[in-house]
């Protein structure tokens, strides 16, 4: 057995079996980091008065809470990029303009790995932290190629773009995770990856697997393990009725104004597998 999974098992371990600081029975925080996805966004619903009670957005992680008897601390800021998570002058994809508007689940004003890290430090009863992010950065790579003239050369733009965009994620996410570990967090950290917004779509799901590599490439060095909520998703798009369409299977929101048309983020429905995803990450790591 390699190193990462000696490292990998002690950390799980130290997370599901008594410690000899705090036991089991008081290790009952769950801690959600990431992007809308985590934060449980929906988009365009039509009112406003909605966005100021971050209440209103239910998602995977109150069913971890549900599934786990874990009380539940959400840091998670739709638009967050795994660079601003970091720094609060690296680009964002909206996350600065929705805090300036309306509230979070937590509430902090720092970067969001400085409030991850000062809440580990201080709440010793975390016993598993989620991380969703990359998909974020993508997105801003397809910004700016957005204004070239032709689909050809926006294509073009991102294939050039992408590896630098890629190297970026997978350095930011192994920043991250050590970040954590150095606040002497030993418990479970669960990185979840991203579904395709439609598996008919070879290019795009390609490109969506590359992110998803590139955020699962420095996990085991950091005892972390990865929800794979990319096949989860596309176990149910590939059933017959749905033909690859991700937006056919339910999973997704409707877009409030164009019918037939999904959202990016995901319906209750989606939540609900999205959680599942990460409670089979963890029951199937290895620790044998």
């Amino acid at each position: 057995m390699n190193i990462s999974r000696v490292v990998s098992r002690l950390f799980l371990l130290a997370a599901l079996c008594i410690g000899t600081a705090v036991t089991a029975q008081d290790r009952r925080g769950a801690l959600v980091l990431g992007d809308s996805i985590a934060f449980s966004y929906i988009a365009s619903v039509g009112y406003d008065y909605f966005y100021t009670d971050p209440d209103n957005f239910i998602g995977f992680p109150d069913d971890l809470g549900r599934r786990f008897h874990l009380d539940v601390v959400n840091g998670a800021c739709p638009g967050e990029t795994t660079g601003s998570f970091l720094s609060s002058t690296a680009a964002d994809y909206g996350c600065r303009a929705f805090r300036s508007l309306y509230p979070l689940h937590a509430d902090y004003k720092s970067t969001q790995i400085d409030f991850a890290t000062s809440y580990l430090k201080y709440h010793p009863g975390v016993r598993l932290v989620t991380i969703t992010l990359g998909a974020n950065d993508g997105f801003l790579l397809e910004a700016s190629c957005a204004s070239n003239p032709t689909p050809l050369l926006v294509e073009q733009c991102i294939e050039a773009g992408a590896p630098a965009v890629l190297a970026a994620v997978a350095e930011n996410i192994a920043t991250i995770l050590g970040d954590l570990r150095a606040t002497g967090y030993a418990g479970a950290i669960v990185v979840t990856n991203y579904y395709s917004l439609d598996y008919s779509d070879a290019a795009g799901t390609a490109l969506t697997g590359d992110l998803n590599a590139a955020i699962a490439a420095p996990a085991s060095a950091f005892g972390a393990v990865v929800a794979d909520v990319f096949t989860a998703f596309k176990t149910v798009a590939f059933k017959t009725a749905f033909g690859g369409k991700t937006c056919n299977t339910g999973l997704l929101n409707p877009d409030v104004y164009t019918p037939y048309v999904c959202n990016d983020h995901p319906a209750q429905t989606g939540h609900r597998l999205i959680a599942k995803t990460i409670a089979e990450a963890l029951r199937t790591a290895d620790l044998d």
